[in-house]
């Protein structure tokens, strides 16, 4: 039977990459002119002003925008939490919050009032103030310049070649002006319970019980799974969603290498979430993880952001969804695969988001008195598909619940999970083709290879990023929770472990919840206090 277009969401496949504005990663993807509308930043003169208090650089005014420096930009990390990212879109940082840590902040978080517009102009400001707390002074002009620097095509060949070769979305919103995890709860659950930031991590996975796309799927009979890249033992989807999803971890969260021999036989189930390495060595984008423990003090923890790990994993999830083979199941032709990432961590974007529909319009504020009625700014978004012409770019509005929408339209999967995914523009009908593309016809796509101190640090455990060890403080609170004996100094935020102590230490906590991602060792046994003897 040839392809048919009506076959051709039979497969959804979504993988979430980590803190990329779209600017930052595809802002230079098409010059103007090039093609009929494209929001990028060439061809306009785009800059953030220096704060008067700057001790560097306060004479040059403003940060025009320009191009990355290199494949860690930038380094340090940017804030992301709630508090950061209300300076960076309004550059309202109060008084009593300059050169603080998020924990640290007071209200009014440095929010705006009711109905201002984001003006994007604060995120010079953000990134010195928070610069000075990650290395005890202040930054230079040339380092706080990098919060104004974006990738060129060429840096990013992987990304912006599926963007060119397939469709981009460049005004796809996130949905949380917050981090990563609050985010990750609305692709697939339209809401994240009131929470706003990531810590502490146990909120989630104890109080976070909204309906999840998995839940929906599971009652329609559809099939699914969570793939997550080795080696992280540890599915940030069933974190986040504990309370709902635990009954599946052992059955549903699989190795990434399972995805691979389920395209290639033909095998996947109708939904695949695909998680890259959360824990350490970016192969989801993220920037570094900051370079000082201890003020002033810089400590090897975390390898170069480098986004060639993040590139590196892409190429090889798209070469395995291109190269399935044809027949009655899972193909080329009936697998959509959709790249998303879950917030822009930081990193500069030039359009203002606008407001959303709360999740629930009677529920009473959440975390810091947000209503959830402010959107997150814009994040890189690409929808690869034979069935959606090259060159594409998709103008209007989508944001993570565009996923939810979709799938409840194509799937019959009933009623919006909340009214924010009931207000969001469902995406199936920009699979447009008559005919399919052979996968023959598709882009070859050729991944720079990964600097091998990335490779080497993580395959050992002594890499671990910033999201990674908070939840890995989740996950050893949990632990304590149950009864579990943990070593008190594991469970001291502020405290200084070694990656590979840490590492260790999750990873005999992942072997009870995700034995598929950490298989049992022997060595690392632990027990409740009734199971001991």
């Amino acid at each position: 039977m040839p392809p048919s277009r009506d076959h051709a969401l039979d497969h959804v496949v979504v993988v979430i990459f980590e803190n990329r504005s779209f600017d930052n990663l595809l802002g230079r993807l098409y010059r103007p002119g090039e093609v009929p509308s494209f929001e990028g930043v060439l061809g306009k003169d785009l800059s953030n002003p220096v704060p008067a208090w700057a001790e560097h650089g306060a004479e040059h005014n403003v940060v025009p925008y320009g191009v990355a420096s290199g494949m860690d930009v930038p380094n340090p990390d940017a804030g992301e939490e709630y508090q950061h990212t209300n300076t960076q879109l309004f550059n309202i940082l109060d008084d009593a919050n300059r050169f603080k840590d998020a924990t640290e902040m007071v209200g009014s978080y440095n929010a705006p009032a009711p109905g201002v517009p984001p003006t994007m102009d604060g995120f010079v400001t953000d990134y010195i103030s928070f610069f000075t707390v990650q290395m005890g002074r202040q930054p230079t002009y040339e380092e706080y310049s990098q919060i104004m620097q974006g990738y060129t095509p060429g840096q990013v060949p992987v990304l912006s070649g599926l963007a060119r070769g397939f469709g981009v979305f460049d005004h796809w919103f996130s949905e949380v002006p917050s981090q990563t995890m609050t985010n990750r709860s609305f692709w697939t659950a339209g809401t994240a319970s009131g929470f706003v930031v990531n810590r502490p991590v146990t909120k989630f996975m104890h109080n976070n019980d909204a309906e999840t796309i998995f839940d929906r799927l599971e009652a329609h009979g559809r099939s699914w799974k969570v793939y997550v890249l080795e080696p992280d033992p540890v599915s940030f989807t069933g974190v986040i969603h504990m309370p709902r999803l635990e009954k599946w971890f052992s059955t549903r969260f699989v190795p990434f290498a399972e995805f691979e021999r389920d395209a290639a036989s033909g095998t996947l189930p109708d939904f695949s979430l695909i998680e890259p390495n959360l824990m350490g060595g970016h192969a989801d984008y993220h920037p570094a993880f900051a370079r000082a423990l201890l003020p002033g003090v810089e400590v090897p923890l975390d390898p170069p952001s480098s986004v060639v790990s993040g590139e590196a994993f892409l190429a090889r999830l798209y070469e395995a969804v291109r190269s399935a083979p044809t027949g009655d199941g899972s193909n080329a032709y009936n697998t959509a695969l959709l790249v998303g990432w879950d917030e822009p961590g930081g990193t500069y974007d030039h359009v203002p988001p606008g407001t959303v529909p709360a999740p629930d319009p009677s529920a009473p504020p959440g975390e810091f008195g947000f209503g959830f009625d402010r959107s997150g700014y814009r994040v890189p978004a690409v929808l690869v598909s034979p069935w959606v012409p090259a060159g594409q770019v998709f103008t209007d509005v989508y944001r993570h619940t565009s996923l939810l929408a979709t799938l409840r339209a194509v799937w019959g999967l009933g009623e919006p999970f909340t009214a924010r995914d009931g207000a969001a523009r469902a995406f199936h009908e920009l699979l447009s083709l008559e005919e399919p593309r052979h996968p023959a016809t598709w882009p070859d796509i050729v991944a720079p290879p990964v600097p091998a101190f990335e490779v080497d640090k993580v395959a050992v455990g002594q890499a671990l990023s910033t999201l990674g060890r908070h939840v890995c403080h989740g996950m050893l609170e949990h632990a304590k929770s149950l009864g579990v004996t943990v070593p008190a100094g594991l469970l001291d935020p502020g405290g200084e472990v070694s990656p590979t102590l840490m590492f260790d230490a999750v990873h005999r906590m992942a072997e009870r919840h995700f034995p598929l991602l950490a298989p049992r060792n022997k060595a690392h046994e632990w027990h409740h206090p009734e199971e001991r003897g």
